[in-house]
């Protein structure tokens, strides 16, 4: 990325060592920016760690729940600009523990936020991560921006309160804050395999079928990560300039696909048509369809997604049959190893 507005800008990422996180990051040290992240949890297999990105960056260990962590990492590195994309992101693990989730995604944005206001002489931009799950369940599509949060499910709910407190401190305190509601992210690097492109993407390097936990028929945005990085990057030079305060943008390439014809997508690329998905409709607490309108954000922004779904499937299924060769070559070295032992 070649935008001079980065160089040198003091920035905090939560969630670095997620799937947005990781690959903003890189775009991040590419425009040459000090990139600070707060990390939980040292997971060697995340592209945050395993590509070394993380030897460039200044690393804090912490976690959102703990107030005194989030203010050390805005303090101590002078921080200028914030994305706040750290969160338990999957529906299903909400659904069976929301008090971890409530936790994570709850007080983990009022202890950033809260911070962030103490220390607004140097905070100057707060990008918050939401998404379309903070809409809850509509008749009515495609979500636009004005429509109400309403949320039910434990994700749901976590995801509408998240988006409702970013706007309780604009419109409070004027914090510099936006947000950005996404559909379903997808890229290389996402290692939460119970999420349907990378399960479907190493079931068929496996030679394997796709069990689908929904009917198949549940319609959603399928966005790919390197659009939602540069979305993210021009909402925060945009705040910095103080340009979109206090709003929130719908990023969605604006072509609602089923989960069928996702897989069968992926099943063209990979030249797998002859393994086909095994239905479970098991599905619980899931909206059945959700798309977004990203107008505003085309107008306001001058943001377009780059990637069709094609073509980000396709780079997506090289960095999973890269990752996942690699991985069975240490385990082949691994296993001979012991074997000698």
């Amino acid at each position: 990325m070649q935008n001079e507005f980065w160089k040198g800008k003091r920035v905090l990422v939560t969630g670095a060592t997620g799937l947005v996180g990781g690959w903003l990051v890189k775009e991040l040290q590419s425009a040459e920016a000090h990139v600070v992240a707060l990390v939980r949890d040292w997971d060697p297999q995340c592209e945050f760690i395993r590509s070394g990105d993380y030897t460039k960056a200044s690393v804090i260990s912490g976690c959102l729940e703990e107030f005194r962590d989030v203010e050390r990492a805005i303090v101590d590195h002078d921080i200028e600009i914030v994305f706040h994309l750290a969160a338990q992101a999957i529906v299903h693990v909400a659904r069976r523990s929301p008090l971890q989730t409530f936790e994570s995604n709850i007080r983990g944005t009022y202890n950033l936020l809260e911070a962030c206001r103490l220390h607004n002489d140097h905070v100057k931009a707060v990008i918050v991560a939401s998404s379309d799950k903070a809409y809850g369940e509509s008749p009515v599509l495609p979500y636009v921006e004005s429509m109400p949060l309403q949320g039910l499910q434990p994700y749901e709910v976590s995801k509408t309160c998240t988006d409702l407190l970013a706007q309780s401190y604009f419109a409070s305190y004027r914090l510099p804050v936006a947000i950005g509601r996404c559909g379903n992210i997808y890229g290389g690097g996402d290692l939460n395999w119970s999420r349907i492109v990378p399960d479907t993407i190493r079931s068929f390097l496996n030679n394997q079928p796709i069990s689908l936990r929904s009917d198949g028929t549940y319609l959603r945005d399928y966005i790919y990560v390197k659009d939602v990085t540069s979305a993210y990057l021009q909402m925060g030079e945009s705040v910095f300039r103080g340009e979109a305060v206090g709003e929130a943008f719908n990023f969605s390439p604006e072509k609602a696909v089923s989960v069928l014809e996702l897989v069968q997508a992926i099943q063209k690329e990979m030249n797998c048509e002859h393994l086909q998905p095994v239905i479970l409709n098991n599905a619980a607490g899931e909206i059945h369809s959700q798309y977004l309108d990203s107008s505003k954000a085309q107008k306001s922004l001058n943001w377009k997604p780059q990637y069709s779904l094609d073509r980000g499937l396709r780079e997506t299924i090289q960095w999973y049959r890269n990752y996942l060769a690699i991985e069975a070559t240490a385990n082949a070295v691994a296993c001979s190893a012991s074997a000698r032992i």
